[in-house]
């Protein structure tokens, strides 16, 4: 992920990915108890750990100082998806249940269209389960930092492309990009070439075609006998 996220100023994000790394070491993911501010000083302003409550619906629990300055007030106690315009919630709240439910990682890039007395800003988030102290997986580590002039505040991100990296316990995680893209064009159906009798193509589960062969023991007996009578 770290490829994703260090460059033009989004290198904070890095610094906490890298830390949970190092806390799950080959296990799925970390517990809660075991994060410690000190681990993730110089990104603090931009952690935060959302709370589970509901499919979907994800509340902050902790949250730094960049996060209240995007939104021009505290946001502890806030659905994570206030920062995220209404055309886009949905789309969160589906990447926050593949986080919890798969598990799973993410990093996303948001944009913040310009209005009046707010330019254009790029941002980017990540996202990375936890376990509570329960044993479930219900809370998320995460990360979010804008780059350039925040302007007047609240400012809400629609989400432009999302990486989900579903977890493997002790390997390194695969991401599966989704971005807005035109539907895929319908390709014409190609015929198979005819197959031989030393060798025939299987698609799928389908077996091979066996010839029907007669149970009749001698080629010269016949199946049917018609008999023929005048009573």
């Amino acid at each position: 992920m770290t490829q994703h996220v260090s460059h033009n100023g989004f290198a904070p994000l890095a610094q906490v990915e890298a830390y949970w790394e190092a806390l799950r070491g080959s296990r799925l993911m970390p517990n809660r108890a075991e994060i410690d501010p000190r681990g993730i000083e110089q990104a603090l302003e931009y952690s935060f750990i959302v709370e589970r409550i509901a499919p979907g619906i994800a509340r902050l629990r902790i949250a730094g100082s960049h996060l209240s300055d995007l939104m021009g007030m505290e946001v502890r106690g806030m659905p994570l998806t206030s920062f995220i315009t209404p055309g886009s919630r949905r789309q969160l709240s589906d990447i926050l249940e593949e986080v919890f439910e798969t598990p799973a990682t993410c990093t996303l890039q948001l944009h913040s269209e310009k209005g009046a007395g707010m330019p254009p800003l790029e941002a980017r988030m990540i996202l990375m389960p936890l376990k509570s102290d329960l044993g479930d997986v219900s809370r998320i580590l995460g990360a979010l930092i804008s780059v350039g002039d925040m302007g007047r505040s609240p400012r809400r991100f629609d989400v432009t492309q999302s990486a989900l990296r579903p977890i493997v316990s002790g390997s390194s995680n695969t991401a599966v990009i989704k971005q807005d893209a035109p539907a895929p064009v319908a390709q014409p159906a190609v015929k198979p070439a005819p197959a031989t009798k030393s060798h025939q193509l299987h698609a799928g589960f389908n077996e091979p075609k066996v010839p029907f062969q007669s149970e009749t023991p001698r080629k010269d007996a016949p199946y049917l006998r018609l008999v023929k009578s005048d009573d």
